[in-house]
């Protein structure tokens, strides 16, 4: 039960991963790996699942099979959008906490709360949620059923070790990032570049954190990104020319 979790939380944080990605490449019309990771995974959308898929079974246990009870349904539907706001709530605020500038803004949503969630994205979780019980999630199951046993603790081993490689990398580089931006007067200006240009993925993957620094004279993240992005242009196509 414990592996199978870990694998439906595997799954669904790729899923959410190729949707961010998807999302932010189309808007951008560009490449975008969206995520706070390196690797494919959007941990925020696993965790998700996991929520909607225990919350669910609970409800059915007490309200009855969805077939049977339209009551079962909306609850479930209620209850897991309730649980993911929560959860995007508390990881948008830990965020902003940490480097002092939102990764993502509803501000201009209407009925949002401090930015950080809207009805709008909300309703959005239900009906994901709603597609998720209904549709995807026992497709899942019956495809992770099949698994052997055996194989499918050594793919969680596998994974469960990726993870916490990937997850330290990327605190540590996040930590990093963090230090950069607040102790920038302690870095020569070359050293401050060479550290944004570094973790330019981040800042494109949430462009909102280009706004840092951005009153500050030479230490502007948005204009290093974007000089960044220009010189690479012009070597590729100086050598197209050549």
């Amino acid at each position: 039960m414990v592996v199978d979790l870990f694998l439906y939380f595997t799954i669904y944080s790729f899923f959410g991963w190729l949707l961010e990605t998807a999302y932010a490449s189309v808007k951008q019309r560009k490449f975008i790996n969206r995520g706070f990771l390196i690797g494919p995974f959007t941990p925020i959308y696993g965790f998700s699942a996991i929520l909607i898929i225990i919350s669910s079974k609970l409800i059915i246990n007490i309200f009855g099979d969805y077939s049977k009870s339209s009551i079962s349904l909306l609850m479930s539907i209620f209850v897991s959008t309730l649980f993911v706001t929560l959860l995007e709530l508390i990881t948008g605020y830990i965020l902003e906490k940490s480097f002092n500038a939102k990764w993502w803004d509803y501000s201009e949503e209407p009925l949002n709360f401090k930015g950080y969630i809207c009805l709008r994205f909300s309703l959005l979780w239900g009906i994901l949620s709603f597609l998720l019980i209904h549709i995807v999630h026992p497709k899942i199951v019956n495809f992770v059923k099949v698994i052997p046993d055996a194989f499918k603790v050594f793919v969680a081993i596998f994974i469960f070790m990726y993870f916490i490689f990937d997850t330290y990398k990327s605190i540590e580089n996040t930590l990093d990032l963090r230090k950069t931006i607040f102790d920038y007067s302690e870095l020569p200006l070359a050293k401050y570049k060479e550290k944004i240009l570094k973790y330019k993925r981040i800042f494109l993957a949430f462009p909102r954190l280009q706004n840092l620094n951005e009153e500050i004279k030479n230490r502007d993240v948005r204009s290093i990104i974007n000089g960044g992005i220009n010189k690479i242009k012009v070597k590729i196509k100086n050598r197209f020319q050549t």
